[in-house]
C-alpha cells in the first residue's frame, strides 16, 4: 500500500535504491563560549554537526543547497553530509544507526507511518511546540506525530496523487477538470471518440498501478473523516465500507470501459509518461512528483486534478506530506541541530531547496511561496491545499498496510480479478502486517 517518499517515488523517478557510501558523522565541538581568550579562536567556537540523506541525486542537490544558505546565515555551525542507500537497505541502516547511538545530529526520513517503526518516542528529540517548527504548516503535523508530541520537521515538497492530464488534449476537445466521477467518465467518452487512449495504465511498473485506490482516499475521508482511526483499530474494511471500495471499483470500470491503452500491461513507467506528453494518452493515475522525468517543454503540457468523486461539491485532492527532519535523541548538538532542522523548515529554506531542485509540488511552510515559473502540476497542487480541499494520504494517518497492493491492483485494473474480490484481498493482506505490529483489535 505504501508511496513512500524514497521507495516508491524517488526510486520510480531514477532509481535511486543504488548503492551508496554511507559515513557514520562524528563531529563535535570544541566548545561554544563566545569571548573565549583561546588562541584557537574562531575555529574554537564553531560547532560541528552531521545530517543523514538518502543518496539520491535530488536530495544530495537539495541537502547541500541547504547546507551553504544554513552557513551562510550561521557561521558559527559547520554541517558535514552524508548519504545512505534508499529503499530498504536504508531503512534498515537507519534503524542500525538509532539502535546503536551513532545517527547523525539530523537526519531525513520519511514522515507517515515509517516513523513508528523508529519508535520515536524512545529515539528521536521531541519537537513539540519548538521554536524549530514554528514554520511548519499544521497540515504536516500529523505525518511525524506519534502519543501526541510532534518529532519531525518537513524538508522539501508535498506532493498530490490523482490525475496527470494532457493540457493541449483537454484544450483542443473543450474539456474541463472534472469535480465529480461522472463528470470524469463524460470526459473519457469524448478523448475515446476522439481516439485518444482516455486512461494510461502501465502495469508494467507494479507500483504505478495503486492511484486509483489511493489516490481516492481524500474522497474515502470526506465520507468519514474518522475513517483512517477506525480502519487502524480495525473497525472499517475496503471491502465492507462502501466509500473505500469505490476506488477498486474505479479501477475496474476504466477497464470494463475501454478506456485504458490496449499496450498497458507491457507499457513501463517511463513509456507512460511520454505517452501522457506526446497526447496519445490523456489522464495518467499518478503522482504529481514524477512530472521532473520530463523535460521541461513537456512538463509544461501537463496538468493534475485531484480522482474526483460521487459529489461535485466536495471536490478535493490527496496529499502525500514531505519527509521527514529528525534529531537522535544521541546527538550531542541538539541546539545547532534544532537550528538548522529550523531553517530548512523556513521561508528562506524552501527557497535554498527550490534553487537546487525546481519543486514538483507546494511546500507546506508558512510564508514559503512556489516560484513564478513553477509547474502547472505544482500550482493545481496548491489550489487545492489554499482551498482546503486535501487529506494526507492514509499512509500518513494510519500504520496498517500491506505489501500486495500493486499486485491486486494490477489483477483488478486487467479485468482478472473483480473489484469486491480485490478489496477483500487487500483487507486479508493489511491483516497480516496489523497483526505483525501488535496493534489493538486485529
Amino acid at each position: 500500500m505504501k508511496l513512500k517518499r524514497y521507495r516508491f517515488a524517488v526510486a520510480a523517478l531514477a532509481g535511486s535504491a543504488l548503492f551508496g557510501l554511507t559515513a557514520c558523522g562524528g563531529g563535535s565541538s570544541a566548545g561554544t563560549g563566545a569571548g573565549s581568550a583561546s588562541s584557537a579562536g574562531s575555529a574554537a567556537s564553531k560547532t560541528e554537526i552531521t545530517l543523514l540523506v538518502d543518496n539520491g541525486e535530488g536530495s544530495v542537490k537539495a541537502a547541500n543547497a541547504e547546507i551553504a544558505a544554513f552557513q551562510k546565515a550561521n557561521p558559527d555551525i559547520t554541517v558535514k553530509l552524508s548519504t545512505r542507500p534508499g529503499g530498504g537497505d536504508g531503512d534498515n541502516l537507519v534503524k542500525t544507526k538509532l539502535s546503536t547511538g551513532v545517527m547523525e545530529d539530523v537526519f531525513w526520513y520519511n514522515s507517515g507511518s515509517l516513523l513508528q517503526a523508529l519508535a520515536p518516542e524512545k529515539s528521536l528529540v521531541d519537537l513539540t511546540g519548538d521554536a524549530a517548527i514554528k514554520d511548519v504548516d499544521p497540515s504536516f503535523l500529523p505525518a511525524v506525530t506519534q502519543g501526541g508530541k510532534v518529532y519531525g520537521a518537513p524538508w522539501g515538497t508535498a506532493f498530490g496523487g490523482g490525475i496527470l492530464y494532457n493540457k493541449d488534449v483537454y484544450s483542443k476537445l473543450g474539456l474541463t477538470v472534472p469535480k465529480s466521477w461522472a463528470e470524469f467518465e463524460a470526459n473519457s467518452e469524448k478523448i475515446k471518440a476522439a481516439g485518444i487512449d482516455p486512461v494510461i495504465q502501465t502495469y508494467k511498473d507494479t507500483w504505478t498501478s495503486q492511484l486509483l485506490v489511493l489516490g481516492d482516499f481524500y474522497n474515502v475521508s470526506k465520507a468519514n473523516p474518522n475513517w483512517a482511526t477506525d480502519y487502524t483499530a480495525n473497525k472499517v474494511k475496503y471491502a465492507t465500507d462502501a466509500a473505500a471500495l469505490r476506488g477498486f471499483e474505479k479501477l475496474a470500470e476504466v477497464k470494463a470501459k475501454g478506456w485504458v491503452n490496449r499496450s498497458s500491461g507491457s507499457m513501463t513507467f517511463d513509456q507512460g509518461m511520454k505517452y501522457l506528453a506526446a497526447g496519445k494518452g490523456a489522464q495518467y493515475p499518478m503522482l504529481t512528483t514524477v512530472i521532473s522525468n520530463l523535460p521541461p517543454a513537456d512538463a509544461a503540457k501537463i496538468g493534475f486534478f485531484g480522482l474526483p468523486g460521487d459529489d461535485a461539491a466536495s471536490s478535493g485532492a490527496t496529499l502525500w506530506t514531505p519527509g521527514g527532519q529528525y534529531i537522535p535523541k544521541t546527538s550531542k548538538h541538539i541546539d545547532a541541530a534544532k537550528k538548522f532542522v529550523a531553517f530548512v523548515a523556513s521561508p528562506a529554506g524552501a527557497e535554498a531547496f527550490t534553487s537546487a531542485v525546481p519543486p514538483t509540488g507546494p511546500y507546506l511552510i508558512k510564508g514559503a511561496t512556489l516560484p513564478v515559473d513553477a509547474l502547472p502540476v505544482a500550482k493545481d497542487m496548491q489550489a487545492y491545499i489554499d482551498a482546503g480541499n486535501i487529506s494526507p494520504a492514509l499512509e500518513f494517518l494510519s500504520p496498517v498496510k500491506g505489501p500486495a497492493l500493486e499486485q491486486i491492483c494490477v489483477a483488478v485494473g486487467s479485468g482478472q480479478t473483480s473489484a469486491k474480490d480485490g478489496a477483500a484481498q487487500y483487507d486479508a493482506d493489511v491483516t497480516k502486517q496489523a497483526k505483525q505490529l501488535g496493534l489493538a483489535g486485529w
